[in-house]
């Protein structure tokens, strides 16, 4: 069931609801309820009550189907859903403190009362929210974004109000950028003391990486570069036929000298954070059988000669 599917129901429903407590309200004013006569000024307060909460719902379905249909970035889009949802449940709240203590005004400030209150109690939760809300408008890191921050590092899957839920790739148990499986979720407040690494990105979709090979010095340089360059260039066309690979994402080959006496050529190169070990080996399998195919200009460690 997609998104739009999934809120058309709670349409229905809060709609349906909204007009079947308006009209409560309305049909207690009927002389057939005049018996009841002492219970008419509650019943009527909660019938109008219930009509203003589902009312407020039935508007934020509809916002959130809005938002749904449109061409938003995912986590944009659930940033969106996150604030229409948490207005939801905040005026929810006043109507109720507003029914309960006769005026709005009253309402406000015994609401602001107790959130002075909670705010000495619950310092730490309500560090991670107003975090929740720096990230809201600072868009350090969206939903699907690879990021690291402190010891942490993953995909982001959840941002609450409280905290952000990652899945942990590579980690204690691997040694590249797969996925380890694991669940991290850390306080959204620590975004506001450690720096927040993101990987990820609209504007900048690539970071840099680059694979070393060793090979002799004897080793015909300026065929070693152009066969790995034009490896790195034919996987970036098929694997991102959008981008440009001749301008700011051209790769490069520069040689340095290893602590094995060998020297190494070095494939620098672009690639999306997902797919590091992805266009490593892909890299790899075609330039290695050219190599191995031209002993005369390649010279590879191999055996007692590493």
């Amino acid at each position: 069931m997609t998104q739009k599917e999934k809120h058309k129901p709670w349409i229905i429903i809060y709609g349906g609801l909204s007009i079947l407590f308006l009209a409560a309200y309305y049909l207690l004013d009927l002389a057939f309820f005049q018996a009841w006569g002492e219970y008419i000024p509650s019943l009527k307060k909660l019938t109008i009550t219930l009509f203003l909460i589902s009312f407020i719902y039935l508007i934020g379905k509809i916002l959130s189907r809005i938002i749904n249909k449109q061409n938003y970035l995912e986590g944009d889009k659930y940033n969106l859903l996150r604030i229409i949802r948490f207005l939801s449940i905040s005026l929810s709240m006043l109507v109720i403190f507003s029914v309960l203590f006769q005026n709005l005004y009253a309402a406000a400030v015994s609401f602001g009362l107790i959130s002075l209150v909670l705010g000495f109690a619950l310092q730490a939760p309500i560090t991670s929210f107003i975090a929740w809300i720096y990230l809201i408008f600072r868009r350090s890191y969206l939903v699907g974004d690879r990021i690291q921050i402190k010891d942490f590092k993953g995909d982001v899957i959840e941002i609450s109000y409280l905290d952000t839920t990652i899945i942990e790739f590579s980690g204690v148990y691997l040694g590249n950028d797969h996925a380890s499986g694991r669940i991290v979720r850390f306080p959204n407040s620590l975004i506001l003391r450690e720096e927040v690494f993101n990987y990820s990105g609209p504007q900048n979709p690539f970071i840099w990486n680059e694979v070393p090979i060793q090979l002799a010095y004897s080793s015909d340089l300026e065929f070693v570069e152009n066969a790995l360059i034009d490896a790195a260039i034919r996987d970036f066309k098929e694997r991102y036929p959008l981008y440009d690979s001749s301008g700011r994402w051209k790769p490069a080959v520069y040689f340095r000298v290893n602590s094995y006496a060998w020297m190494e050529a070095v494939i620098t190169y672009p690639v999306m954070p997902k797919d590091t070990s992805t266009r490593r080996n892909k890299i790899l399998k075609t330039v290695l059988p050219i190599f191995n195919a031209n002993p005369d200009k390649i010279k590879l460690p191999e055996g007692g000669t590493r």
